[in-house]
């Protein structure tokens, strides 16, 4: 019998089994394709890009770039094969699909410690390790099963995502900072809150920051999200919104004033610049405990990117903003991570479970493969007795889990993310000033330094053992 049960061939899954087999743990990854498969799968093959070629950013000033940096230097299959089957793509890492699978899949199979077996697994199995890797459509039965282990409101079937813009690109000349009611810090402007609250440390109301619209340019917002080009819904993701979670424009479609009885809703706010309640505010809420970064509260959109980054520069404060996500709305299945998961990805409900990929709470190919990466490492420490030995935080592999164990600030839901730099500390003593693309340079280089001291000591553990 296999020492790991994986159960799902997908990036995550190919990876995790990978860098469990290198470290000599037999595996049996099963795969329920092609006998089952997803309404968005069509290949047989493992590792199948369902929805693009791309990998993302290439460049070391991009979160993403780093991160598939690191992975190259710690022994990724994924990037092993997504370099060799790469195609030209400009400043982005792209993939020939179809090579790809099928070099994963050959790699996979040949592995002497990995067998591959093809069915559906409906139940969480309990006779070994197992990891649960089945990405943003797992199937029926198993999402029943995984909801009946964690509960039902720890697991999710639809990503609402809002925009993320870094905090030093926000005007503060423009914004200040208040909760409603004044709760929690008294208005002031710039941003700067004057802490009132009993508990100073309680962030929950005092993370926002307010953008105010008059009536005439609200209208003219309103206008530009029904004008722009939005992402159509894949057919096995036709959407039925919950109204809780609606894309901002399916809102401003509804009629000019809905927003601004919604997210954009003025009440209770009070901008101390003209003394007087505005027309309609967005709120930007505190991302991460460094606050480098805010999220656009209630704005999870269907919108094309050039459209996002066109609209979302009219709101005033945010005319020179550098996002760092997009917004989305897709299907998907996720848990809540950080109250759900470990520091080694195993559910503290069921021990000898670790989730790996999409479900386990990461957005996108490149964080997936990562996450398959980081869950067959830790788990193979485990298996050999030794305590799990995790990434640095200041890595961009660190930085995943770092997002997997940060709870949400306020009264805010865990959301997958693609890994950004708000995902990693800031450097200490930089210059307030200091040009993004020299800090994110700089950033990159403390990573890669540091994950090449973590490499060795690793190895070095690996060799005494």
């Amino acid at each position: 019998m296999a020492d790991v049960l994986i159960v799902g061939g997908g990036l995550a899954g190919c990876e995790a089994a990978w860098q469990l087999a290198e470290r000599g743990v037999s595996v049996r990854l099963v795969e329920m394709k092609p006998g089952k498969r997803t309404p968005a799968q069509h290949g047989d093959g493992l590792a199948e890009l369902v929805c693009s070629n791309s990998l993302r950013g290439a460049s070391l000033t991009n979160a993403v770039g780093l991160l598939k940096e690191e992975l190259r230097r710690s022994g990724s299959l994924v990037m092993r094969v997504a370099d060799r089957t790469a195609v030209p793509a400009g400043g982005a890492l792209a993939v020939d699909r179809e090579r790809f699978s099928e070099e994963m899949t050959a790699a996979v199979r040949a592995h002497a410690l990995i067998e591959v077996q093809h069915g559906e697994v409906t139940e969480i199995p309990s006779d070994r390790p197992v990891v649960i890797a089945t990405g943003p459509l797992t199937s029926d039965a198993l999402a029943a099963d995984l909801a009946r282990a964690v509960g039902a409101e720890n697991l999710a079937y639809y990503d609402a995502i809002a925009p993320i813009v870094a905090a030093d690109s926000i005007d503060r000349s423009k914004v200040w900072k208040q909760s409603r009611w004044g709760k929690g810090a008294a208005p002031s402007a710039a941003g700067e809150a004057t802490e009132s609250s009993a508990d100073a440390t309680d962030l929950g109301d005092e993370a926002y920051v307010n953008c105010p619209f008059e009536k005439d340019g609200y209208l003219a917002f309103v206008g530009a999200l029904v004008d722009a080009e939005k992402v159509a819904p894949r057919e096995f993701e036709k959407a039925r919104y919950f109204e809780g979670c609606l894309p901002c424009e399916v809102m401003a479609e509804r009629g000019p004033r809905t927003l601004a009885f919604g997210p954009m809703k003025p009440v209770g706010l009070v901008d101390p610049r003209t003394g007087r309640r505005p027309y309609a505010v967005i709120q930007l809420r505190q991302e991460d405990a460094a606050a480098t970064a805010y999220n656009l509260v209630g704005f999870q959109t269907r919108m094309k990117i050039p459209d996002q980054l066109r609209v979302f520069r009219t709101i005033p404060g945010l005319e020179q903003a550098e996002f760092l996500r997009f917004g989305s709305v897709h299907r998907n299945t996720f848990v809540d991570a950080p109250a759900l998961l470990d520091e080694s990805m195993q559910l503290r409900a069921l021990p000898g479970v670790f989730l790996a990929g999409q479900v386990a709470g990461v957005e996108g190919y490149v964080e997936s493969a990562a996450a398959g990466f980081l869950c067959g490492l830790l788990l193979a420490d485990r298996l050999r007795g030794a305590a799990p030995c995790p990434p640095p935080p200041t890595t961009a592999l660190g930085g995943v889990l770092t997002h997997l164990g940060r709870a949400p600030l306020g009264k805010a839901k865990y959301q997958p993310s693609n890994v950004t730099w708000a995902h990693l500390p800031p450097l200490d003593d930089a210059p307030k000033k200091l040009d993004k693309r020299l800090r994110y340079e700089q950033m990159a280089t403390r990573a890669l330094a540091d994950l090449e001291r973590w490499s060795g000591a690793r190895a070095s553990a690996s060799s005494l053992a």
